[in-house]
Protein backbone atom coordinates (compact mmCIF):
# COMPACT_ATOMS: atom_id res chain seq x y z
CA UNK A 1 0.00 0.00 0.00
CA UNK A 2 2.84 2.09 1.19
CA UNK A 3 4.64 1.94 -2.11
CA UNK A 4 1.08 2.33 -3.92
CA UNK A 5 0.98 5.43 -2.54
CA UNK A 6 4.80 6.69 -3.12
CA UNK A 7 3.70 5.94 -6.59
CA UNK A 8 0.89 8.25 -6.94
CA UNK A 9 2.61 10.97 -5.57
CA UNK A 10 5.30 10.33 -7.87
CA UNK A 11 3.24 10.74 -10.91
CA UNK A 12 1.04 13.34 -9.84
CA UNK A 13 4.58 15.56 -9.73
CA UNK A 14 5.58 14.52 -13.20
CA UNK A 15 2.19 15.15 -14.45
CA UNK A 16 1.66 18.57 -12.77
CA UNK A 17 5.41 19.53 -13.58
CA UNK A 18 4.52 18.31 -17.07
CA UNK A 19 0.63 19.98 -17.55
CA UNK A 20 1.16 22.26 -20.74
CA UNK A 21 0.02 25.19 -20.46
CA UNK A 22 -0.42 27.66 -24.59
CA UNK A 23 0.38 31.13 -25.66
CA UNK A 24 -1.96 31.97 -28.31
CA UNK A 25 -1.28 35.14 -30.51
CA UNK A 26 -1.60 37.19 -33.41
CA UNK A 27 1.17 39.75 -34.60
CA UNK A 28 0.61 40.38 -38.49
CA UNK A 29 4.18 41.84 -38.49
CA UNK A 30 5.44 39.25 -37.37
CA UNK A 31 4.02 36.73 -40.60
CA UNK A 32 6.27 33.68 -40.95
CA UNK A 33 8.91 34.57 -38.40
CA UNK A 34 10.39 32.40 -36.46
CA UNK A 35 9.14 33.20 -32.57
CA UNK A 36 11.13 31.58 -29.67
CA UNK A 37 9.65 31.59 -25.90
CA UNK A 38 12.67 32.08 -23.61
CA UNK A 39 13.02 31.33 -19.95
CA UNK A 40 14.94 32.13 -17.55
CA UNK A 41 17.19 29.98 -15.02
CA UNK A 42 19.31 31.59 -12.55
CA UNK A 43 21.98 33.98 -14.30
CA UNK A 44 21.37 31.97 -18.00
CA UNK A 45 18.00 31.70 -20.08
CA UNK A 46 17.06 28.56 -21.86
CA UNK A 47 14.56 27.41 -25.51
CA UNK A 48 11.41 27.08 -23.59
CA UNK A 49 9.85 25.90 -27.14
CA UNK A 50 9.62 27.81 -30.61
CA UNK A 51 7.56 28.05 -33.60
CA UNK A 52 6.97 29.93 -36.57
CA UNK A 53 4.17 32.35 -37.06
CA UNK A 54 1.56 31.73 -40.17
CA UNK A 55 1.24 33.73 -42.94
CA UNK A 56 -1.08 36.42 -40.90
CA UNK A 57 1.10 36.64 -37.70
CA UNK A 58 -0.51 33.89 -35.84
CA UNK A 59 1.41 31.24 -33.33
CA UNK A 60 1.20 29.23 -30.79
CA UNK A 61 3.88 28.03 -28.13
CA UNK A 62 3.91 25.66 -25.17
CA UNK A 63 5.25 25.73 -21.74
CA UNK A 64 5.08 23.43 -18.50
CA UNK A 65 4.39 24.41 -14.50
CA UNK A 66 7.99 24.22 -14.40
CA UNK A 67 9.17 26.89 -16.50
CA UNK A 68 6.80 29.08 -14.46
CA UNK A 69 8.57 32.42 -13.68
CA UNK A 70 8.89 35.07 -16.61
CA UNK A 71 10.18 34.93 -19.51
CA UNK A 72 9.87 36.70 -22.98
CA UNK A 73 8.91 36.02 -26.43
CA UNK A 74 11.45 36.37 -28.91
CA UNK A 75 11.11 37.53 -32.92
CA UNK A 76 13.57 37.27 -35.66
CA UNK A 77 14.40 41.05 -35.57
CA UNK A 78 15.57 40.45 -32.16
CA UNK A 79 12.17 42.81 -30.86
CA UNK A 80 11.32 40.73 -27.54
CA UNK A 81 7.91 41.37 -25.29
CA UNK A 82 8.30 40.22 -21.80
CA UNK A 83 5.42 37.82 -20.65
CA UNK A 84 4.76 35.61 -16.80
CA UNK A 85 4.21 32.11 -17.23
CA UNK A 86 2.11 31.32 -14.75
CA UNK A 87 0.95 27.79 -13.37
CA UNK A 88 -2.54 26.22 -15.44
CA UNK A 89 -2.71 29.57 -16.90
CA UNK A 90 -3.20 29.94 -20.96
CA UNK A 91 -1.81 33.24 -22.26
CA UNK A 92 -3.85 35.00 -25.31
CA UNK A 93 -2.01 38.13 -26.87
CA UNK A 94 -2.59 40.21 -30.21
CA UNK A 95 -0.61 43.57 -31.21
CA UNK A 96 1.07 44.55 -33.98
CA UNK A 97 5.01 43.50 -33.23
CA UNK A 98 7.28 42.94 -30.05
CA UNK A 99 8.53 46.23 -30.56
CA UNK A 100 5.57 48.76 -29.90
CA UNK A 101 4.37 47.45 -26.95
CA UNK A 102 1.34 49.86 -26.70
CA UNK A 103 -0.43 48.01 -29.46
CA UNK A 104 -0.10 44.76 -27.52
CA UNK A 105 -3.33 43.68 -25.84
CA UNK A 106 -3.51 40.66 -23.39
CA UNK A 107 -6.88 39.26 -23.68
CA UNK A 108 -6.33 36.03 -21.51
CA UNK A 109 -3.83 35.53 -18.95
CA UNK A 110 -5.10 37.31 -15.05
CA UNK A 111 -1.35 37.78 -13.97
CA UNK A 112 0.07 39.23 -17.15
CA UNK A 113 -2.85 42.14 -17.09
CA UNK A 114 -1.62 43.07 -13.63
CA UNK A 115 1.74 42.41 -14.83
CA UNK A 116 0.91 45.09 -17.51
CA UNK A 117 -1.15 47.25 -15.11
CA UNK A 118 1.56 47.72 -12.81
CA UNK A 119 4.33 48.15 -15.08
CA UNK A 120 2.17 51.23 -16.54
CA UNK A 121 0.84 52.65 -13.13
CA UNK A 122 4.07 52.27 -11.54
CA UNK A 123 6.89 54.42 -12.59
CA UNK A 124 3.84 57.21 -13.20
CA UNK A 125 3.53 57.26 -9.44
CA UNK A 126 7.16 56.74 -8.38
CA UNK A 127 7.98 59.78 -11.04
CA UNK A 128 5.18 61.79 -8.89
CA UNK A 129 6.26 60.86 -5.81
CA UNK A 130 10.34 62.04 -6.84
CA UNK A 131 8.67 65.33 -7.60
CA UNK A 132 6.63 66.03 -4.11
CA UNK A 133 10.29 64.84 -2.82
CA UNK A 134 11.85 68.17 -4.51
CA UNK A 135 8.83 70.39 -3.80
CA UNK A 136 9.45 68.82 0.10
CA UNK A 137 13.07 69.81 -0.16
CA UNK A 138 12.36 73.30 -1.10
CA UNK A 139 9.53 73.49 1.70
CA UNK A 140 12.29 72.04 4.17
CA UNK A 141 15.64 73.76 3.11
CA UNK A 142 14.77 76.93 1.74
CA UNK A 143 13.85 79.59 4.12
CA UNK A 144 11.24 81.32 1.65
CA UNK A 145 8.65 78.59 1.42
CA UNK A 146 10.00 76.96 4.79
CA UNK A 147 7.67 79.34 6.84
CA UNK A 148 4.40 77.99 4.94
CA UNK A 149 3.45 74.92 7.53
CA UNK A 150 0.46 74.11 5.73
CA UNK A 151 1.66 73.11 1.90
CA UNK A 152 4.53 71.06 3.34
CA UNK A 153 2.12 68.99 5.12
CA UNK A 154 -0.37 68.73 2.34
CA UNK A 155 3.15 67.67 0.22
CA UNK A 156 3.52 64.76 2.97
CA UNK A 157 0.02 63.80 3.35
CA UNK A 158 -0.23 63.30 -1.12
CA UNK A 159 3.64 61.31 -0.80
CA UNK A 160 1.95 58.92 1.29
CA UNK A 161 -1.01 58.66 -0.29
CA UNK A 162 0.84 57.56 -3.30
CA UNK A 163 3.00 55.34 -1.14
CA UNK A 164 -0.35 53.70 0.13
CA UNK A 165 -1.93 53.25 -3.15
CA UNK A 166 1.19 51.30 -4.63
CA UNK A 167 1.19 48.85 -1.53
CA UNK A 168 -2.45 48.34 -1.69
CA UNK A 169 -2.46 47.49 -5.20
CA UNK A 170 0.47 44.89 -4.43
CA UNK A 171 -1.69 43.55 -1.23
CA UNK A 172 -4.73 42.82 -3.04
CA UNK A 173 -3.16 39.95 -5.43
CA UNK A 174 -3.35 36.32 -5.00
CA UNK A 175 -0.73 35.14 -2.48
CA UNK A 176 -0.02 32.25 -4.10
CA UNK A 177 0.50 33.97 -7.45
CA UNK A 178 3.90 34.65 -8.91
CA UNK A 179 3.11 38.42 -9.98
CA UNK A 180 2.52 38.85 -6.18
CA UNK A 181 5.93 37.51 -5.07
CA UNK A 182 7.73 38.95 -8.37
CA UNK A 183 6.21 42.58 -8.11
CA UNK A 184 7.66 43.28 -4.94
CA UNK A 185 10.98 41.93 -5.77
CA UNK A 186 11.51 43.94 -9.27
CA UNK A 187 9.91 46.99 -7.39
CA UNK A 188 12.78 46.63 -5.02
CA UNK A 189 15.59 46.23 -7.15
CA UNK A 190 14.18 49.08 -9.43
CA UNK A 191 13.95 51.49 -6.68
CA UNK A 192 17.61 51.73 -5.96
CA UNK A 193 18.68 54.78 -7.67
CA UNK A 194 16.15 56.86 -6.73
CA UNK A 195 16.43 55.85 -3.06
CA UNK A 196 20.30 56.25 -2.92
CA UNK A 197 20.40 59.98 -4.67
CA UNK A 198 16.97 61.40 -3.23
CA UNK A 199 15.69 58.97 -0.42
CA UNK A 200 18.87 58.58 1.78
CA UNK A 201 16.32 57.71 4.62
CA UNK A 202 15.24 54.43 3.22
CA UNK A 203 18.35 53.23 2.53
CA UNK A 204 18.67 51.49 5.40
CA UNK A 205 15.05 49.47 5.24
CA UNK A 206 16.06 49.04 1.78
CA UNK A 207 19.26 47.24 2.73
CA UNK A 208 17.07 44.82 5.02
CA UNK A 209 15.08 44.13 2.28
CA UNK A 210 17.77 42.65 0.18
CA UNK A 211 19.42 40.89 2.86
CA UNK A 212 15.81 39.20 3.59
CA UNK A 213 15.39 37.54 0.44
CA UNK A 214 15.38 34.27 0.16
CA UNK A 215 18.86 33.26 -2.91
CA UNK A 216 17.62 29.53 -2.24
CA UNK A 217 13.76 30.34 -3.61
CA UNK A 218 13.00 29.20 -7.26
CA UNK A 219 10.69 31.74 -7.74
CA UNK A 220 14.24 34.05 -7.94
CA UNK A 221 15.71 31.71 -10.28
CA UNK A 222 13.30 32.13 -12.63
CA UNK A 223 12.58 35.85 -12.59
CA UNK A 224 15.54 37.22 -14.53
CA UNK A 225 16.22 39.01 -12.13
CA UNK A 226 18.92 37.18 -9.87
CA UNK A 227 22.05 39.20 -11.18
CA UNK A 228 20.45 42.68 -11.12
CA UNK A 229 19.25 42.17 -7.42
CA UNK A 230 22.83 41.16 -6.29
CA UNK A 231 24.37 44.37 -8.09
CA UNK A 232 22.01 46.82 -7.19
CA UNK A 233 22.46 45.21 -3.63
CA UNK A 234 25.89 45.71 -3.58
CA UNK A 235 25.79 49.27 -5.27
CA UNK A 236 23.52 50.17 -2.75
CA UNK A 237 25.88 49.73 -0.12
CA UNK A 238 29.01 51.52 -2.31
CA UNK A 239 26.55 54.51 -3.12
CA UNK A 240 24.93 54.84 -0.06
CA UNK A 241 27.05 57.95 1.23
CA UNK A 242 29.13 56.06 4.16
CA UNK A 243 33.14 55.90 4.49
CA UNK A 244 35.28 53.55 3.04
CA UNK A 245 35.57 51.55 6.56
CA UNK A 246 31.72 51.62 6.71
CA UNK A 247 30.84 50.32 3.05
CA UNK A 248 33.26 47.23 3.85
CA UNK A 249 31.24 46.47 7.50
CA UNK A 250 27.84 46.81 5.54
CA UNK A 251 29.25 44.85 2.28
CA UNK A 252 30.31 42.11 5.03
CA UNK A 253 27.35 41.90 6.78
CA UNK A 254 25.26 41.12 3.60
CA UNK A 255 27.91 38.63 2.46
CA UNK A 256 26.67 36.95 6.30
CA UNK A 257 23.19 36.86 5.59
CA UNK A 258 23.80 35.72 1.86
CA UNK A 259 26.17 33.17 3.09
CA UNK A 260 23.69 32.13 6.08
CA UNK A 261 20.91 31.83 3.43
CA UNK A 262 23.06 29.67 0.80
CA UNK A 263 24.54 27.01 2.48
CA UNK A 264 21.39 24.68 2.66
CA UNK A 265 21.60 24.74 -1.15
CA UNK A 266 24.77 23.69 -2.67
CA UNK A 267 24.62 24.16 -5.98
CA UNK A 268 23.17 27.76 -5.73
CA UNK A 269 26.15 28.55 -3.31
CA UNK A 270 28.42 27.68 -5.96
CA UNK A 271 26.84 29.77 -8.34
CA UNK A 272 26.05 32.62 -6.76
CA UNK A 273 28.94 33.27 -4.70
CA UNK A 274 30.72 32.75 -7.59
CA UNK A 275 29.06 35.59 -9.51
CA UNK A 276 29.54 37.80 -6.16
CA UNK A 277 33.24 36.93 -6.37
CA UNK A 278 33.54 38.35 -9.52
CA UNK A 279 31.38 41.39 -9.61
CA UNK A 280 33.04 42.17 -6.01
CA UNK A 281 36.55 42.01 -7.75
CA UNK A 282 35.38 43.92 -11.02
CA UNK A 283 34.65 47.13 -8.76
CA UNK A 284 37.67 46.68 -7.13
CA UNK A 285 36.20 45.88 -3.21
CA UNK A 286 39.42 43.54 -3.23
CA UNK A 287 38.54 43.40 1.38
CA UNK A 288 34.95 42.22 0.53
CA UNK A 289 36.10 39.58 -1.80
CA UNK A 290 39.07 38.41 0.58
CA UNK A 291 35.70 38.53 3.62
CA UNK A 292 33.85 36.55 1.33
CA UNK A 293 36.43 34.08 0.36
CA UNK A 294 38.07 33.62 4.13
CA UNK A 295 34.04 32.80 5.09
CA UNK A 296 33.38 30.18 2.28
CA UNK A 297 36.51 28.76 2.47
CA UNK A 298 36.75 28.69 6.07
CA UNK A 299 32.99 28.16 7.50
CA UNK A 300 31.06 26.52 4.79
CA UNK A 301 30.74 22.55 4.63
CA UNK A 302 29.74 22.92 1.54
CA UNK A 303 31.53 21.22 -2.11
CA UNK A 304 32.94 24.15 -3.39
CA UNK A 305 33.73 24.52 -7.16
CA UNK A 306 37.58 23.35 -7.88
CA UNK A 307 37.57 26.91 -10.22
CA UNK A 308 36.22 29.12 -7.52
CA UNK A 309 37.80 27.27 -4.55
CA UNK A 310 41.22 27.97 -6.24
CA UNK A 311 40.58 31.91 -7.06
CA UNK A 312 39.09 31.93 -3.26
CA UNK A 313 42.14 29.91 -1.51
CA UNK A 314 44.71 32.65 -3.05
CA UNK A 315 43.49 34.94 -0.50
CA UNK A 316 43.61 32.78 2.40
CA UNK A 317 47.26 31.48 1.35
CA UNK A 318 48.17 34.66 -0.10
CA UNK A 319 46.23 37.27 2.40
CA UNK A 320 48.56 40.01 4.38
CA UNK A 321 50.73 39.13 7.32
CA UNK A 322 51.26 35.37 5.98
CA UNK A 323 54.92 34.94 4.58
CA UNK A 324 55.36 33.62 1.08
CA UNK A 325 56.88 30.96 -0.45
CA UNK A 326 60.98 31.36 -1.16
CA UNK A 327 61.72 29.45 -4.90
CA UNK A 328 64.85 29.36 -7.21
CA UNK A 329 64.92 31.51 -10.36
CA UNK A 330 64.96 28.77 -12.73
CA UNK A 331 64.17 28.89 -16.45
CA UNK A 332 65.52 31.41 -18.43
CA UNK A 333 66.66 34.28 -16.00
CA UNK A 334 67.18 37.78 -17.28
CA UNK A 335 69.03 40.22 -14.42
CA UNK A 336 70.24 42.98 -16.36
CA UNK A 337 70.45 45.51 -12.81
CA UNK A 338 72.95 43.32 -11.72
CA UNK A 339 75.69 43.62 -14.83
CA UNK A 340 77.91 44.35 -12.12
CA UNK A 341 77.12 42.61 -9.14
CA UNK A 342 76.11 39.03 -8.34
CA UNK A 343 73.00 38.07 -9.02
CA UNK A 344 70.67 36.40 -6.66
CA UNK A 345 69.80 32.95 -7.53
CA UNK A 346 66.38 33.33 -5.78
CA UNK A 347 63.93 35.16 -4.00
CA UNK A 348 65.46 35.12 -0.46
CA UNK A 349 68.95 36.48 -1.65
CA UNK A 350 67.53 39.33 -3.02
CA UNK A 351 69.18 41.98 -0.54
CA UNK A 352 66.67 44.90 -0.07
CA UNK A 353 64.25 45.74 2.22
CA UNK A 354 60.89 44.97 0.02
CA UNK A 355 60.22 42.94 -2.98
CA UNK A 356 57.87 43.49 -5.72
CA UNK A 357 56.27 40.46 -7.40
CA UNK A 358 55.01 40.30 -10.39
CA UNK A 359 52.78 37.84 -11.99
CA UNK A 360 52.00 38.60 -15.72
CA UNK A 361 53.05 37.70 -19.78
CA UNK A 362 52.94 38.68 -23.08
CA UNK A 363 49.97 37.49 -23.64
CA UNK A 364 47.73 39.16 -20.56
CA UNK A 365 45.84 42.20 -21.96
CA UNK A 366 46.84 44.36 -19.05
CA UNK A 367 50.25 43.45 -18.74
CA UNK A 368 52.08 45.32 -21.04
CA UNK A 369 50.86 48.47 -19.41
CA UNK A 370 51.17 48.17 -15.78
CA UNK A 371 54.87 45.98 -16.36
CA UNK A 372 56.13 49.72 -18.40
CA UNK A 373 54.75 51.55 -15.72
CA UNK A 374 57.09 49.53 -13.56
CA UNK A 375 59.79 50.37 -15.74
CA UNK A 376 59.23 54.22 -15.56
CA UNK A 377 59.34 53.55 -11.75
CA UNK A 378 61.89 51.34 -11.58
CA UNK A 379 64.44 53.59 -10.23
CA UNK A 380 62.49 55.52 -7.70
CA UNK A 381 61.76 52.48 -6.19
CA UNK A 382 65.30 50.78 -5.94
CA UNK A 383 66.27 54.42 -4.25
CA UNK A 384 63.80 53.42 -1.66
CA UNK A 385 65.56 49.85 -1.56
CA UNK A 386 62.51 48.23 -3.07
CA UNK A 387 63.07 45.44 -5.80
CA UNK A 388 61.35 43.73 -8.73
CA UNK A 389 60.83 40.25 -9.92
CA UNK A 390 58.84 39.57 -13.02
CA UNK A 391 57.90 36.00 -13.40
CA UNK A 392 56.41 35.06 -16.68
CA UNK A 393 53.86 32.58 -17.44
CA UNK A 394 54.61 32.65 -21.14
CA UNK A 395 55.18 29.62 -23.05
CA UNK A 396 57.88 30.49 -25.76
CA UNK A 397 61.05 31.37 -25.20
CA UNK A 398 61.13 34.03 -27.96
CA UNK A 399 57.85 35.65 -26.37
CA UNK A 400 59.53 35.79 -23.35
CA UNK A 401 62.64 37.38 -24.40
CA UNK A 402 60.93 39.92 -26.43
CA UNK A 403 58.74 40.97 -23.76
CA UNK A 404 60.84 41.30 -21.08
CA UNK A 405 63.84 42.85 -23.00
CA UNK A 406 62.71 46.43 -22.23
CA UNK A 407 62.53 45.43 -18.15
CA UNK A 408 65.38 46.59 -16.21
CA UNK A 409 64.57 44.42 -13.13
CA UNK A 410 64.84 40.74 -12.52
CA UNK A 411 62.64 38.80 -15.59
CA UNK A 412 62.19 34.68 -15.45
CA UNK A 413 60.17 32.24 -17.19
CA UNK A 414 60.18 28.30 -16.89
CA UNK A 415 57.62 28.24 -19.61
CA UNK A 416 55.30 26.07 -17.60
CA UNK A 417 52.27 28.54 -17.59
CA UNK A 418 49.43 27.97 -14.88
CA UNK A 419 51.19 24.73 -14.67
CA UNK A 420 54.52 26.30 -12.96
CA UNK A 421 55.70 25.71 -9.65
CA UNK A 422 56.15 29.09 -8.45
CA UNK A 423 52.18 30.30 -9.99
CA UNK A 424 50.57 27.44 -7.91
CA UNK A 425 52.46 27.95 -4.48
CA UNK A 426 51.55 31.61 -5.07
CA UNK A 427 48.32 30.74 -6.13
CA UNK A 428 48.23 32.98 -8.81
CA UNK A 429 44.65 32.66 -10.51
CA UNK A 430 44.95 36.03 -12.97
CA UNK A 431 47.46 38.06 -14.62
CA UNK A 432 48.37 40.74 -13.63
CA UNK A 433 48.79 39.90 -10.09
CA UNK A 434 50.94 41.69 -7.98
CA UNK A 435 52.45 41.23 -4.09
CA UNK A 436 54.93 43.17 -2.23
CA UNK A 437 56.98 41.66 0.74
CA UNK A 438 59.31 43.02 3.33
CA UNK A 439 62.93 41.59 3.85
CA UNK A 440 61.49 38.26 5.42
CA UNK A 441 59.15 37.40 2.71
CA UNK A 442 56.21 38.34 4.72
CA UNK A 443 53.42 39.90 2.25
CA UNK A 444 52.64 43.71 2.68
CA UNK A 445 50.54 44.27 0.39
CA UNK A 446 48.29 42.99 -2.47
CA UNK A 447 47.82 45.92 -4.73
CA UNK A 448 45.82 45.70 -7.66
CA UNK A 449 47.44 48.02 -9.79
CA UNK A 450 51.39 49.61 -10.19
CA UNK A 451 49.13 53.40 -9.21
CA UNK A 452 48.11 51.80 -5.68
CA UNK A 453 51.93 50.29 -5.08
CA UNK A 454 53.42 53.72 -6.68
CA UNK A 455 51.14 55.27 -4.24
CA UNK A 456 51.90 52.88 -1.23
CA UNK A 457 55.56 54.13 -1.96
CA UNK A 458 55.12 57.78 -1.62
CA UNK A 459 53.05 57.43 1.54
CA UNK A 460 55.35 55.00 3.04
CA UNK A 461 58.73 55.21 1.81
CA UNK A 462 58.94 58.60 0.86
CA UNK A 463 57.82 60.03 3.88
CA UNK A 464 60.34 57.56 5.93
CA UNK A 465 63.36 59.16 4.22
CA UNK A 466 61.94 62.52 5.13
CA UNK A 467 62.16 61.90 8.55
CA UNK A 468 58.38 60.39 8.81
CA UNK A 469 57.72 57.43 11.08
CA UNK A 470 55.09 55.47 9.56
CA UNK A 471 54.86 51.66 9.84
CA UNK A 472 54.10 50.23 6.13
CA UNK A 473 50.63 48.64 6.78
Amino acid sequence: MKKLTALFVLLFIVVFAYTQNTITSNFPDLANQQIKLIGFQGFNTYTIDNTQANKKGEFSLKFNNNDTGMAYLMAEDKKSFIVILAENENLQLKGETFALTATVEIIEGRQNQLFEKYASEHPRREQTRSAWDYLARIYTQDSLFAVHKQPKQAIENEKKRIKAEDSLFLANMDKDSYISWYLPVRKLVSSVSTVAQYRPDEIASTLKAFRELDYTDNRLYKSGLLKETIESHFWLIENSGHSLESAYVELNKSIDYMIENLITDEEKLNEITGFLFKLLEKRSLFAASEYLALKVLNEVNCTIDSDLAAQMESYRAMKTGNIASDFEFKGDVFTPAYATAEAPKKLSEINTDYTVLVFGSSWCPACPQELMQIVGLYQKWKNHSLEVVFVSLDEEAELFRQFSNPFPFISLCDYQKWESPVVKAYHVFATPTIFLLDSQREIILRPNTVKQLDKWVDWYLVQESQGATIRPR
